[in-house]
């Protein structure tokens, strides 16, 4: 093994990724399909390492937003993380990881998210749980029931995507969500394209759904009002005399578990994504907070791979925004490191951080504060990736 080096991946070195690629997830997908979306890539959110010419390890970032407390914050997304079988165990995974933070940092991605195919490595790194995918199977008899016939639903194409966006950023914010995210306007153009998904929009909402193994398959359902909702779910479940049950990918706070008449089958299916700040104070400015708590308190940072963010800080918060500042006379600091930060962000109580012994320090009043700052919503995912 000679010296190995972080490149960024060229178009000429794509059939070794999708070479690693096999040998890591195992075969599947369309070769031709998956080089045309790797092109897009290009522009240095496609990184991977090399021995000598031979490249061992890749990984690609998404230039994702992501909703927190209502409002867009940049996000890279990482995806398609390989390392070479052969190559396993010897630095390479991490090797790769610490120049995609780094890449995220130069690309001004406050945030940085994935979903682990191992803890291990990312949480060494500084990444933590934050949030989940749900999937939900509903009775599609049970759908087409709701009603909803005087809202006015079309079929949606390509042309509705800047709409889409729109009326997913309304619903978002209103609601306040945190996790789900902001797909580039191409990648929504692509799915309305799709002739395998059928899309519907109204007023305030639109559903995109497709059939998967003799069910339907809801991906997207967003709707500004309860008519809407019944409207769109009514017309997915108008597919009841073939399709037995939909699946869905919904919050489960989403208003179609107090709608449908029978719960939700068992067998909810759950993905955990992790989280990491690239940058902390910008991360705290970017993401909502909610209205009416007022908070000071100070914290103290150990970030040994982004040394940017390690230090004493001041957090403040009102009026639903919040900053984060150097301070050189820290109060009672709550002493964190990457993980501790990343799960205090996404919401997780500070009785379970401190029991974890993610956070130290700190004055216990200040505790129900920061729960209170950065509670909400349960931090969810819509997609994939």
């Amino acid at each position: 093994m000679t010296e190995l080096r972080v490149v960024d991946v060229v178009e000429e070195q794509l059939d070794a990724v999708w070479e690693v690629r096999i040998r890591s997830f195992g075969p599947g997908g369309d070769r031709d399909e998956w080089k045309k979306n790797a092109l897009t890539f290009m522009d240095g959110r496609f990184l991977g390492v090399v021995d000598g010419d031979q490249l061992v390890a890749a990984a690609r970032i998404w230039p994702f937003e992501q909703w927190w407390g209502g409002r867009r914050v940049p996000m890279g997304g990482v995806a398609g993380v390989v390392v070479a079988p052969e190559y396993r165990g010897r630095g390479v995974g991490s090797l790769m990881m610490r120049a995609v933070l780094q890449r995220c940092a130069d690309k001004g991605y406050p945030l940085t998210a994935l979903y682990p195919a191992t803890t291990v490595l990312y949480r060494h790194l500084g990444y933590e749980f934050a949030g989940n995918r749900y999937k939900f199977s509903f009775q599609a008899a049970d759908l087409r029931t709701l009603g909803g016939k005087g809202t006015a639903v079309r079929k949606a194409g390509p042309a509705d995507a800047d709409l889409f966006l729109e009326l997913a950023g309304k619903n978002h914010a209103v609601r306040r969500s945190s996790g789900p995210l902001i797909w580039p306007r191409t990648e929504v153009e692509s799915w309305l394209e799709d002739e395998n998904n059928f899309a519907y929009v109204a007023d305030d909402g639109f559903v995109v759904y497709n059939w998967s193994d003799g069910d339907l398959a809801v991906d997207e359902l967003m709707a500004g009002s309860e008519e809407t909702a019944r409207a769109l779910w009514a017309t997915v479940g108008s597919g009841a005399s073939i399709a037995k049950s939909v699946q869905a990918y919904c919050p489960p706070f989403d208003p179609i578990h107090l709608l449908a008449e029978h719960e939700a089958a068992g067998d909810t299916r759950i993905n955990r994504w992790m989280l990491r700040l690239i940058d902390a104070p910008a991360a705290i400015a970017s993401r909502g907070f909610p209205e009416g708590v007022v908070l000071e308190a100070d914290l103290r940072i150990d970030d040994p791979e982004l040394p940017a963010n390690t230090g004493d800080w001041h957090l403040s918060v009102a009026d639903g925004s919040g900053s984060l500042t150097p301070t050189d006379s820290p109060t009672d600091a709550l002493r964190c490191g990457p993980r501790g930060l990343a799960a205090l962000y996404a919401g997780t109580p500070l009785a379970a951080l401190r029991g974890a012994g993610l956070v130290t320090g700190g004055a216990p009043a200040t505790d129900a504060g920061l729960d209170a700052v950065f509670s909400g919503p349960t931090p969810y995912m819509l997609d994939y990736f």
